[in-house]
C-alpha cells in the first residue's frame, strides 16, 4: 500500500475499515500497518466473499451440438429467404426414385448415389430439415441440419472432395434397367462456415417410354464450430446455381448467428 493511499484509509473511521476487511477489500496486514488492529471481542475471523468457480459449458448432446432442438429447427432457411418461385414442397419429386435409386459397380460411387437416394449426405437422418419446390421449373431443394460429431463431418468431407476424381464419369443402372451415363464434378461454394465441399451430379438417361432425360444435382456440406447443414438443389434440366450459394451463404451465416446466441444466453 501506498504512503498516500495509506493516508487516505486512515482517515476512514473504524465503522468503515471493519466491513471493508470482512469483504476482503482490504487485507489484515494492510490494516496492521495503519494501526489497526481486529476487535478482541471477535470470537471468529470476519467473513470472506467466495467467488464461484465459473461452470465449464458441456453439450447434452453425444454429437458435441450445443443448440437446443428449437434452435436448430430455427436455424433453417425458409421459403422466404430464396424469394419467388420458391415454395413449401409438394413431397419427394418423381425423379429421385426414376433416377437416383440405382446400382453402379463403381465402388464408393454407390456410396454417392444412396446418399443422394436417402438425402443423408451426412449420414445420419436429419436433426432439423425443410424442403422447398421450384414452381418454376420442377426443381426441389432440401435443406438439413445434421446430428454428426465434427471429426465425422470432417470425414465425410474429406470424401466428398474425392468424387470428383474417383467418380468423374461412371454408369449405373435403374431399377427399370435403364443404363444412366453419371458424372460427377467439383462445385464452389461461399466462403462460409469452418469447412465445406460441393458437387454438381449429372444423371442422363433414358426412360422406359425412350424418352431422354438428364438430371441436375447440387449438392453441399458445411460444418460451422461443432454443427453441420447439407442440402441438395436439383430437377430436370439445367439447374441454376444461385439458388445453391444463395442457401449456403444464409444458412451458414444463420447457424453462426444461432450458435452466439446460444453462448451468449449461458
Amino acid at each position: 500500500m501506498t504512503p498516500a493511499i495509506a493516508t487516505r484509509v486512515a482517515r476512514l473511521p473504524r465503522a468503515v475499515l471493519l466491513p471493508l476487511l470482512g469483504a476482503g477489500l482490504l487485507t489484515a496486514g494492510g490494516c496492521a500497518a495503519l494501526g489497526l488492529n481486529r476487535p478482541a471481542s471477535a470470537p471468529h475471523p470476519l467473513p470472506t466473499v467466495d467467488r464461484p468457480a465459473a461452470t465449464p459449458r458441456t453439450s447434452p448432446r453425444p454429437d458435441g451440438s450445443t443448440l437446443s432442438d428449437e434452435q436448430a429447427q430455427a436455424a433453417l432457411i425458409t421459403e422466404g429467404d430464396l424469394g419467388a418461385p420458391w415454395t413449401s414442397t409438394r413431397g419427394a419429386a418423381t425423379w429421385r426414385d426414376g433416377l437416383l435409386k440405382a446400382t453402379t459397380s463403381a465402388g464408393e460411387c454407390q456410396r454417392l448415389l444412396d446418399a443422394l437416394y436417402s438425402d443423408e449426405l451426412l449420414g445420419a437422418p436429419a436433426r432439423a430439415a425443410i424442403g422447398l419446390d421450384d414452381a418454376d421449373t420442377d426443381a426441389q431443394l432440401r435443406y438439413q441440419i445434421g446430428t454428426r460429431r465434427p471429426s465425422d463431418v470432417n470425414a465425410v468431407l474429406a470424401w466428398l472432395q474425392t468424387m470428383p476424381a474417383r467418380c468423374a464419369r461412371f454408369t449405373a443402372t435403374t431399377e427399370l434397367g435403364a443404363v444412366e451415363d453419371v458424372r460427377v464434378i467439383d462445385a464452389p461454394l461461399p466462403e462460409v462456415g469452418d469447412a465445406r465441399q460441393g458437387l454438381r451430379v449429372s444423371v442422363a438417361g433414358t426412360t422406359p417410354d425412350g424418352e431422354e432425360s438428364l438430371l441436375t444435382l447440387d449438392l453441399a456440406t458445411v460444418r460451422v464450430g461443432k454443427d453441420s447443414f447439407a442440402l441438395t438443389n436439383g430437377g430436370l434440366g439445367d439447374v441454376p446455381n444461385d439458388a445453391t450459394q444463395a442457401a449456403v451463404q444464409i444458412g451458414a451465416l444463420r447457424l453462426a448467428d444461432i450458435r452466439a446466441r446460444g453462448r451468449a444466453q449461458v
